[in-house]
């Protein structure tokens, strides 16, 4: 099992897949969060996070979509570059969004090169195992480097039938240990895993060399990965999932604090 990083990160030295790849070696816990603009993408970087995905979950936490389908490819560009322009040295992940890269693989190298060239992203992620290897490699192949995600899929929610623990089956964890091997024959710098049985997660990075970052998988994986307004509390009232913990509330600060602010305004005690 990986030991605890408790420093924080030199924000003058750049991440680089290579240093993704010294944590996993040296046995030191990749640290991972959600930002979704240059304000919370400096506040990561600040405290240590070198590696930030501009997730999909802008769905959810700050597009006020249901889920993360609706997400376009612009939207996840505009939000990737302003995490880029507020943590410059950190890792930052571009997680393409549904049918950016489902289409054809010539489409999904188009896409997440504009990650790389517009944006000034680090890496891309995309959901799926062995059905997305061509696209993988081809991506890996012209120098993208590509975050695979298995297990629990959040575009695939529709499919599925709602959010569910994959691989309690022998035949699904069985399946997952093949996508992970595909994925890191394939040449993944990293991989998610997300929502899976905490035993088959260690199982998984056991069986490979490539980093795995965890989400709702336990404690063995070599990283972890959380939603920013999950840990921050900035859904005030909102859903926390199970595996989130919530370090703060700063939902309900602000809005005590906006709420302070209408009421001086109201009765003229602001501006003084």
């Amino acid at each position: 099992m990986p030991v605890s990083l408790n420093t924080t990160m030199n924000t003058n030295q750049k991440i680089t897949v290579r240093t993704l790849r010294d944590y996993k070696a040296r046995g030191e816990n990749i640290l991972m969060l959600t930002a979704y603009d240059a304000c919370t993408a400096a506040w990561a970087e600040a405290a240590g996070v070198p590696t930030i995905l501009v997730g999909d979950s802008m769905g959810n936490t700050v597009l006020g979509y249901s889920n993360t389908i609706p997400v376009t490819l612009e939207e996840s560009l505009a939000h990737t570059a302003a995490v880029r322009r507020g943590a410059p040295n950190a890792f930052v992940i571009g997680d393409m969004p549904f049918l950016s890269y489902q289409v054809s693989v010539e489409e999904a190298v188009r896409n997440a090169g504009r990650y790389l060239k517009e944006c000034g992203a680090d890496a891309v992620k995309l959901e799926g195992g062995l059905a997305m290897l061509p696209v993988i490699e081809r991506l890996v192949t012209v120098g993208i480097p590509v975050v695979g995600h298995i297990g629990l899929l959040p575009q695939s929610v529709l499919k599925d039938g709602g959010y569910r623990l994959h691989g309690k089956a022998d035949d699904e964890a069985q399946a997952l240990v093949a996508d992970a091997k595909a994925l890191e024959k394939a040449g993944v710098c990293m991989m998610v895993l997300e929502g899976i049985p905490h035993e088959l997660a260690a199982s998984i990075t056991a069986q490979v060399a490539t980093p795995t970052i965890g989400i709702g998988a336990g404690p063995a994986t070599d990283g972890q990965v959380q939603v920013l307004a999950d840990l921050l509390g900035l859904n005030a009232g909102g859903f926390t999932p199970k595996h989130a913990k919530r370090y703060a509330e700063l939902g309900e600060t602000a809005i005590a604090a906006i709420r302070q602010y209408v009421s001086e305004v109201k009765n003229g005690d602001f501006p003084a």
